[in-house]
């Protein structure tokens, strides 16, 4: 892991991925934070804060990478989040899993988060104008176990149409996270840039184990931190997710999808497993 230096308040960003137990471990955060305030200063993407212009600006930006604009929005957005930050000395735990980008699937990407490394150069610079010294991590996840996950989530989320072996095909250059991670690096210094294994975790109840290591949190003290209580949302069943993928195929309304999609979440046992015949829903 990398080891923060002493030239600047300790900031980590971790940025996802999506997919890799990030909502698990920010409730986790947002439950102890309170807890952890004496020497950790936490922030998620809670509604009504300045997190969640940052996890938008983000995505748009990975989109457009080009776009001058949009890497301008990007920046204010993060010096927003930056500004609401107590003063003190205490580290900073920044967790967004939009800060990767648009994943595989989202706004036709097909790549492994390829914007990702010139979007956190921009906040590099202004983390480090502000006096912090930033590191940054990222939890991967098995391929063939994260793939469909992905797949599933963008026909729930992100009004995504094609079936899996579709969604394959699509990626089937995709690279391993070996090569997200020398990109990062390579743009940010090796020393810089952590890889966590969501595999490794060892306690579904208090995930994060490995980032609040790196945080600087002893096992004790996060074996005392209030465990969760209950899951975060599981991926759709396969009648669920077939029903939202056909229903992705028509012009409906974007406000009028997403509300079908959060009925078709609460009321999952309507929907079997059953793929439905072709031409209906």
């Amino acid at each position: 892991m990398p080891q923060m230096a002493s030239d600047g308040r300790p900031l980590i960003l971790h940025v996802g991925v999506q997919k890799t137990g990030t909502t698990s471990l920010q409730r986790f955060l947002k439950r102890s934070a309170a807890l952890l305030s004496d020497g950790l200063v936490v922030r998620t993407p809670e509604e009504g804060t300045p997190m969640r212009p940052l996890g938008r600006a983000a995505v748009a930006c990975s989109r457009s990478p080009g776009d001058k604009d949009l890497r301008v929005a990007l920046r204010v957005a993060f010096e927003d989040v930056l500004d609401t930050l107590p003063e003190g000395s205490q580290t900073v735990l920044i967790s967004h899993e939009n800060l990767a980008g648009a994943m595989p699937g989202n706004g036709g990407e097909t790549a492994l988060y390829p914007s990702l490394p010139r979007m956190l150069k921009v906040l590099d610079k202004v983390a480090r104008a502000r006096g912090f010294d930033p590191c940054y991590v990222f939890y991967s996840r098995e391929m063939e176990a994260w793939l469909p996950s992905v797949w599933a989530q963008a026909i729930r989320t992100d009004g995504y149409t094609r079936t899996l072996a579709e969604f394959r095909v699509e990626v089937a250059d995709l690279p391993g996270w070996d090569d997200l991670l020398d990109r990062l690096a390579a743009a940010l210094g090796a020393d810089r840039v952590t890889r966590l294994r969501l595999e490794d975790e060892t306690d579904p109840d208090r995930p994060g184990r490995q980032l609040l290591g790196l945080a600087g949190l002893t096992p004790a003290r996060i074996d005392a931190l209030p465990p969760l209580e209950g899951r975060a949302m599981e991926r759709l069943n396969g009648g669920s997710t077939e029903f939202l993928r056909r229903l992705n195929g028509l012009a409906l309304n974007p406000h009028a999808r997403d509300r079908v999609a959060d009925l078709v979440a609460r009321v999952q046992p309507l929907f079997t497993a059953e793929t439905p015949s072709e031409g209906t829903l």
